[in-house]
């Protein structure tokens, strides 16, 4: 099963409208017309995934499913589409359990949110109607308490909390049978069954057969964990923004492994923080030594620069050059001492 061969897809794209049930209680919506897809394994559970950044205005989100090729369940991404026309709101599809048989029920565009088996898609349907958005005057309006509206310049927003009607939140893929929601269509939703409805897009069933054609999308190889579990546009597998599916439903046992093992790495890291600050301490010690090797150095030169100013001292004899001048009189003196000049006095 992990190797499949593409195989051929029969989609639904029939109106659909209640018919005659088993049992009142099941509440399943069938299509009327064409052939419908049935299995007797119940689908896998709905994987958990983000919602992609709105790429343009005017688009309106479709949740991914689970569909059928006759062999193996394969995961339809979720993604934004545009709508036929303004006006309309998108139906998903949903499985149902009806005698002894897991029926697909076609989605489908049209003026109201029809019945969809009470299955909690996320981002504005719940499991009934639709609370992601509105249209008001030919404009689709988006409610971004449960929608990724991202950096896109969109105006048309408003903010209002949705509260689903399942009292705890599941990831259950089908209505009715063991284990199913046991959702039954309410007035309104019965009455939007029998409006005028129009099929799923061009661009809704490429995206459904590009799917089908991708050997990751099948339960057997993705075991429920579809790598592409969300696309921004219609058909955009192999895009690198594709969204892969969370692994907020894995088993309990490993979560809590892990947890235990960041404790111990903590305390490891702390202890050579402790460590460093000794280190602080040696060039404290360093820093010691040199003070006793500057003394020498200091008291050497102290010692040698008086005895080197002694010895320029003998400045005293600058006043020798005012001996000469003393001398100039010694020559006036034999003038008066000689013979027939005056005394000296």
């Amino acid at each position: 099963m992990k190797k499949l061969c593409p195989a051929i897809i029969v989609i639904v794209l029939a109106t659909c409208s209640f018919a005659a049930l088993p049992s009142p209680a099941s509440g399943q919506c069938c299509p009327c017309t064409g052939v419908g897809i049935h299995a007797e394994a119940a689908p896998p559970p709905l994987p958990y995934y983000d919602q992609p950044p709105l790429p343009a205005p005017g688009y309106m989100w479709t949740p991914g499913y689970w569909a059928w090729n006759n062999l193996d369940y394969y995961w339809v991404p979720g993604t934004w589409v545009e709508p036929p026309h303004p006006g309309l709101l998108w139906t998903p599809g949903y499985w149902g359990f009806v005698n002894g048989l897991y029926v697909f029920n076609q989605g489908y565009w049209g003026p109201h949110v029809g019945f969809y088996g009470g299955i909690s898609y996320g981002f504005g349907y719940g499991g009934s109607g639709y609370q992601g958005g509105r249209w008001n005057n030919g404009a689709f309006f988006y409610n971004s308490s449960v929608n990724n509206v991202g950096s896109t310049n969109i105006t048309n927003v408003y903010n209002e909390k949705v509260v689903t009607n399942n009292v705890t939140p599941n990831n259950t893929s089908f209505n009715g049978g063991k284990n199913g929601t046991v959702a039954t269509p309410t007035a309104e939703e019965e009455a939007a069954a029998k409006e005028p409805h129009e099929k799923p897009t061009y661009l809704q069933a490429e995206h459904t057969r590009a799917a089908s054609m991708n050997t990751a999308s099948f339960a057997s190889t993705n075991h429920g964990k579809p790598a592409v579990a969300a696309t921004a546009r219609p058909g955009a597998l192999t895009s690198p923004d594709v969204i892969k599916a969370n692994a907020t439903d894995a088993p309990v046992t490993p979560p809590p492994a892990k947890a235990a093992v960041v404790p111990a790495k903590k305390p490891l890291k702390t202890e050579p923080k402790a460590e460093a600050k000794p280190a602080v301490e040696k060039p404290a010690k360093v820093a010691e030594p040199t003070p006793n090797v500057s003394e020498p150095k200091v008291s050497g030169p102290t010692v040698d620069k008086p005895a080197k100013v002694a010895q320029p001292t003998p400045s005293v004899r600058k006043p020798k050059a005012p001996g000469p001048a003393l001398q100039k009189p010694k020559p006036d003196k034999p003038k008066c001492g000689q013979p027939h000049e005056p005394a000296c006095h």
